[in-house]
């Protein structure tokens, strides 16, 4: 039997953790973070003092991590039994994934980490290359997007809410360096994949959105 598969891409900062949550928890389906692996390997990779320009290093750490994802009402990540979870969210990091990601030999390695997921009832895939690389044939592809002044201003009022110093022009700034570095990237760039539904959510609430995807399903 095919497990089907619905996969939710899109630029960082445009509600796709959320929004692919929630279906998930809604159909009773398995989720992805495709994120959160990057994320976790430049944690482990930041973690062990290993320069982001030494790609074999970068492999080695890639090839022997292990990850658990706990998807409750909110996302728990732990990364060879430690919860990570509150270090994935930080800029260092993610400029840091970012950078790892544009590896063809690293995103190969993670591929078939991916790809374990698509186990029954289904799966809600959430990422930047899912419905384009990871899992072409999936039945529904989504890709969610927002301007990058609306992704800073999200991104912005949820470092506050947590009591982090923030700057929303440099905030604003790196999301825009992020999306033309991943738009440009030899390996896997950010597009929109092939028979997508196009979400652009700068003006929808989350519930808006999350309704719309589960029409889709439907």
């Amino acid at each position: 039997m095919q497990v089907p598969v619905l996969t939710i891409d899109g630029p960082s900062g445009a509600g796709k953790g959320t929004v692919s949550r929630a279906v998930a928890k809604l159909l009773g389906w398995n989720y992805l973070d495709s994120g959160s692996i990057y994320r976790s390997l430049a944690v482990a990779v930041l973690k062990s003092g290993i320069e982001l320009s030494d790609l074999a290093a970068i492999c080695q750490v890639a090839e022997v991590m292990s990850l658990e994802f706990d998807c409750g009402d909110e996302l728990v990540v732990k990364l060879d039994g430690v919860d990570i979870t509150s270090q994935l969210g930080t800029e260092t990091t993610g400029n840091a994934a970012s950078i790892i990601a544009a590896h063809p030999e690293v995103r190969a390695i993670l591929l078939q980490k991916q790809k374990d997921f698509q186990r029954l009832p289904g799966l809600v895939a959430d990422g930047r290359d899912m419905g384009g690389v990871v899992f072409q044939d999936a039945a529904i592809k989504v890709y969610l997007t927002a301007s990058a002044e609306e992704r800073a201003r999200r991104r912005y009022k949820q470092l506050i809410d947590k009591g982090i110093d923030a700057n929303l022009p440099q905030i604003t700034r790196e999301i825009e360096e992020r999306d033309y570095r991943d738009q440009q990237r030899a390996s896997a760039p950010l597009t929109v994949p092939e028979g997508a539904h196009f979400i652009d959510s700068s003006s929808l609430t989350i519930q808006q959105v999350i309704e719309q995807v589960i029409n889709l399903v439907d």
